[in-house]
């Protein structure tokens, strides 16, 4: 699945893993625009788990209407990642790479430092770009990764996707991201970022949890 024409780079923006921060957006990186969305999925263990595979297996971007192309694992076991706990503190990964799964299409699950091209639009936004696993959680009771620009976007950014069962049975799916304009449109009308990251935020929803939804 590898082609020669995708570029080896690291991610485009310093502040790697700042999602996991839970002041994101009080606090976000210099000159981006934070977002951050949390939904009642349903609840249960089994609402968890069909949930969790899904996330991992791309289904936010795929059935959100983007085109994954050139998924990349990581070079090498050697390749962790990023990990955090639920106060952004890091953390030892949670699994290791040579667990790697894949979809009924051949497609890796996501995985540390897997890399892939996302092609695509939000409504009438580009939605189209290079982009790294920076870190991934798979732990009994919370499931997620954060996805980094590596190149090739109209902006440059991170995005979390976390799954919670929480102690009260209810299951949640927060996206939390900061982009920072870097196409010229997108720095003239910073409202481009913010209107581009709702539809971006519907999509994923509608993907994870097409029925039951209930906003946080």
């Amino acid at each position: 699945m590898r082609r020669g024409t995708f570029k080896d780079e690291t991610v485009d923006y310093a502040a790697v893993g700042a999602t996991q921060a839970s002041d994101l957006m009080q606090y976000p990186p210099e000159r981006s625009v934070p977002a951050e969305e949390a939904w009642r999925i349903g609840s249960g263990e089994d609402r968890f788990t069909v949930a969790g595979e899904a996330l991992l297996s791309w289904s936010a971007q795929r059935e959100g209407g983007l085109t994954l192309a050139d998924v990349r694992p990581a070079a090498g076991p050697s390749y962790t990642g990023v990990g955090y706990d639920g106060e952004g503190r890091p953390i030892a990964p949670s699994r290791l790479e040579s667990d790697q799964r894949f979809a009924a299409d051949g497609t890796p699950f996501v995985g540390p430092g897997t890399t892939v091209h996302l092609h695509g639009h939000a409504g009438r936004y580009r939605a189209d770009a290079e982009a790294r696993v920076i870190s991934v959680i798979e732990e009994p009771r919370r499931v997620g990764f954060a996805l980094g620009t590596v190149g090739g976007s109209v902006v440059s950014g991170e995005e979390l996707f976390l799954l919670e069962w929480r102690d009260n049975d209810e299951v949640w799916f927060t996206v939390r991201a900061f982009d920072r304009p870097v196409a010229f449109l997108y720095r003239l009308f910073p409202a481009m970022v913010r209107q581009r990251r709702r539809e971006l935020f519907s999509r994923y929803l509608r993907a994870i949890s097409p029925m039951y939804t209930t906003p946080a």
